[in-house]
């Protein structure tokens, strides 16, 4: 996983916007769309590509991960490294970005895939979790049967007194599916401990990020019969140490973290401290995919479904068959040229 410097760079940065097939809902939030970050790094006939949505919750959005490039640019078109980046620039967007064209220009100038760079094994199909909004119950169980691919589904949960409901609307849907639950910090202790017996019956495999940001002292002590993931309270490896004993699983996310290098240094350092792995995503085309997708190669649970809810993919896109994704070379870090 070397990090060469080469010569100067031609930095390409704007902002897309990504419509949603439909609203999707979650603890505080409603989503129609996004906006997203696009760099290009352009040297001949080389470019390396990355996409970036920022992490809402915690305002990094896409003007201020435009204008945190843009003030780098300089130094970028100069010839800038993955490990100068670390140190550039804060985990969050503006750097998972520039790091995914990083690794798909490196691919191509040296004609090596991204996932041979990183040193880990040729990549396979990763099965998936399908995403449901939280909405009404019956809704959620004909969304859950619509997605008749899907062999993993993921629920979001909410605040309020309806979701055994919901779970157990989906599992009545889709008895075969493994099948977690996501409440976006939306839980308390009380509610949780109330919600756990519907969510045994239900046989539920992951509980995610049940409690708000800075209460991960409710997790002290509490019963977990099912495992429970960190996401929101998670965002890059500063934040392991003290979930240690708390969580069994980490949500890596590259917008949280700030790319798959930060990600991939992340993952070792988490699975030394005895946690189990999760790849998930921020939304987005197949193209903020694509580097996740590298990193899920080393994760127990992928959740990689971005695009199945736009409008418009690019082209060309991650493939989805048989509840699994998986990214050609041609998308992102193939080793190929831009010509190609």
């Amino acid at each position: 996983m070397n990090d060469v410097q080469h010569g100067p760079l031609r930095l390409q940065a704007r902002i897309e916007k990504r419509t949603l097939k439909a609203p999707f809902r979650i603890t505080g939030y409603t989503f129609t769309g996004f906006d997203a970050l696009v760099v290009a790094l352009c040297d001949g006939d080389h470019t390396g590509r990355g996409e970036a949505q920022g992490v809402y919750y915690r305002h990094d959005n896409p003007p201020e991960m435009l204008a945190q490039v843009e003030a780098l640019r300089d130094r970028i078109e100069h010839g800038i490294t993955r490990a100068e980046l670390l140190d550039r620039l804060p985990p969050g967007g503006a750097r998972n970005a520039l790091d995914a064209a990083l690794w798909d220009l490196e691919a191509s100038r040296r004609s090596v895939p991204a996932w041979q760079l990183a040193g880990i094994d040729p990549p396979r199909p990763l099965r998936t979790t399908f995403t449901i909004g939280a909405d009404d119950p019956a809704r959620m169980a004909e969304q859950a049967r619509m997605f008749t691919d899907a062999r993993a589904l993921k629920l979001k949960l909410t605040d309020d007194d309806g979701n055994a409901e919901r779970v157990r609307a989906v599992r009545a849907a889709r008895p075969d599916a493994w099948i977690m639950v996501d409440a976006n910090q939306g839980f308390t202790r009380d509610s949780l401990a109330c919600l756990l017996p519907t969510l045994q019956q239900c046989r539920i495999a992951l509980i995610e990020q049940p409690f708000p940001i800075g209460k991960e002292s409710w997790l002290d002590d509490i019963d977990r019969p099912i495992p429970i993931a960190a996401d929101e309270s998670v965002q890059d490896h500063t934040d392991l140490a003290r979930l240690a004993g708390r969580v069994d699983v980490i949500n890596i996310k590259l917008d949280k973290c700030g790319g798959l290098t930060e990600a991939l240094a992340m993952a070792h350092q988490a699975r030394a401290m005895g946690f189990d792995l999760m790849v998930g995503n921020m939304s987005g085309s197949s193209l903020a995919m694509a580097p996740a997708f590298v990193l899920g190669q080393q994760c127990a649970v992928a959740d990689l479904d971005g695009p199945l809810y736009l409008l418009e993919d690019c082209s060309p896109g991650a493939r989805y068959q048989d509840g699994s994704i998986w990214c050609p070379g041609e998308l992102w870090g193939g080793g190929l040229p831009a010509a190609a």
